[in-house]
């Protein structure tokens, strides 16, 4: 096991993170400080300042709840970006401007009564 493998599994902690519209910068216990651009994050980068500093810490990694984004620590340490689909930061971004909060339970909601409002696609005569 590589060196980096096994600090992966240990815990890292975070003690403090700060969020600019260019950098998040995650301050780990164990005195190192780790920065990836805000641009891998785009709820945080259209979050308010306020928001950005209503984040909550546990032993897995960061979560601003006024935005519904999170990330681990392992991830950050490995270069991961934000994993939401284009698609659904849009309706999280749509809902916001309109002053609305989206739920993850609204967006699959939406995705499934979109589904049903697609036309049926019809057999091939090859399929016949």
């Amino acid at each position: 096991m590589t060196s980096l493998a096994i600090e992966l599994e240990s815990s890292v902690r975070a003690k403090s993170v700060r969020v600019t519209d260019e950098i998040i910068a995650i301050e780990l216990e164990d005195g190192r400080t780790v920065s990836v651009p805000t641009e891998w994050y785009p709820r945080l980068l259209h979050a308010t300042a306020k928001e950005r500093k209503n984040y909550e810490l546990d032993d897995v990694g960061v979560t601003w709840p006024d935005v519904e984004a999170d990330f681990s620590i392992r991830g950050i340490l490995l270069g991961r970006r934000s994993g939401e689909s284009p698609r659904s930061f849009k309706f999280w971004l749509d809902h916001r401007k309109k002053g609305r909060a989206a739920t993850v339970e609204q967006w699959l909601q939406s995705r499934r009564q979109s589904k049903s409002l697609r036309p049926k696609r019809r057999a091939s005569k090859k399929a016949q």
